[in-house]
């Protein structure tokens, strides 16, 4: 059986990277290891940060790297919440940056957007069902 372990950012700064996702969501850190890698406590999936020499010493191909400067990624990590519009705010206090403001979904679920420092895209939403 597989099972879903970690997603791992590449970031420029890995203990900025854990500052900023304890300071804005509350979440508390596994452990760092030096420069290179850190982990989030999130439940069953584990968030992840390593720094982007370490990425590109364990891959062929050279990587994207993620920027406010650029278009956001077509990927998200996403985070749920009963309140939204609470989360939001707090993580633009912490250093996000806003892209979209909380929006009742026709699904009939609250979502808001926000990037975090390295431009990563944030979804805080409500629970589905």
């Amino acid at each position: 059986m597989i099972k879903f372990g970690y997603t791992i950012l590449y970031v420029k700064d890995v203990e900025r990277s854990i500052a900023f996702y304890e300071k804005a969501f509350g979440l508390k850190r596994k452990f760092v290891a030096g420069d290179a890698y850190g982990e989030l406590e999130t439940g069953a999936t584990t968030l992840s940060f390593a720094s982007i020499p370490q990425a590109q010493s364990n891959l062929k191909s050279e990587i994207q790297i993620s920027s406010l400067k650029e278009r956001p990624f077509g990927i998200e990590i996403g985070f749920t919440t009963d309140d939204v519009e609470g989360t939001y705010k707090k993580a633009i206090a912490a250093g996000a940056t806003e892209e979209a403001k909380a929006a009742h979904k026709s699904h009939s679920q609250t979502v808001a957007y926000v990037r975090d420092p390295d431009g990563f895209l944030v979804e805080i939403c409500t629970p589905m069902g």
